[in-house]
């Protein structure tokens, strides 16, 4: 199950990477250091953050789905489109990375035996980490500060997940059905303008 949302993730956040960086006007090297950093950046961090080697280190599949990935929305002219961020498959493929790597941050850090606390911190980290970094590069205000529901759906995911494993019900079915809920959470809270309050 790790693999499975571990790869669904990257190409989720692959895509969304890169609509950020044509939406940034970047040149080449920026749109492969922001499809990059976007794809595997939270990774990296947890599991440093574990003390593991990170995943995409130790595997060729993580970057070779990146630049398949990019080349393949290069190829389909999807950097000419215009205001693609706030269009749906930006939205859905951005849902999709946030829920995954939700999923396999909690997953990693049961695994690893965190308490609550550790594992809501590593969903958090694996799912906003590389965004974070990326806004960051770019210059920008972090895409998980500016809107509303972003973290909070990881956060939701990570206790739900710690719950089913603190029950033993976790299983690929309870998970997948995690996964599903998560990702229409995210699309529901972005049309309807859920967030949280502003200090």
């Amino acid at each position: 199950m790790f693999e499975v949302a571990e790869y669904i993730g990257i190409i989720a956040f692959a895509i969304s990477g890169f609509f950020v960086a044509v939406r940034s006007r970047l040149d080449f090297l920026g749109v492969l250091v922001s499809v990059f950093l976007t794809a595997l950046g939270g990774g990296i961090i947890r599991d440093i953050a574990v003390d593991k080697t990170p995943y995409t280190f130790t595997h060729n599949t993580p970057a070779l789905i990146v630049i398949s990935v990019m080349i393949g929305l290069i190829l389909l002219k999807f950097h000419k489109k215009e205001s693609i961020e706030n269009r749906p498959l930006f939205i859905v493929s951005d849902s999709i990375g946030l829920i995954s790597f939700s999923i396999t941050g909690a997953l990693i850090a049961i695994e690893s035996q965190l308490n609550l606390t550790g594992v809501l911190a590593l969903a958090f980290v694996t799912a906003v980490g590389g965004g974070i970094t990326r806004d960051i590069i770019i210059n920008e205000v972090p895409f998980v500060f500016k809107t509303g529901f972003y973290g909070t759906v990881a956060l939701l995911v990570a206790l739900f997940i710690y719950l089913l494993h603190f029950t033993g019900w976790m299983n690929f079915y309870t998970l997948s059905m995690v996964f599903v809920a998560g990702v229409l959470l995210r699309i529901v809270a972005y049309y309807k303008k859920w967030s949280i309050p502003l200090v």
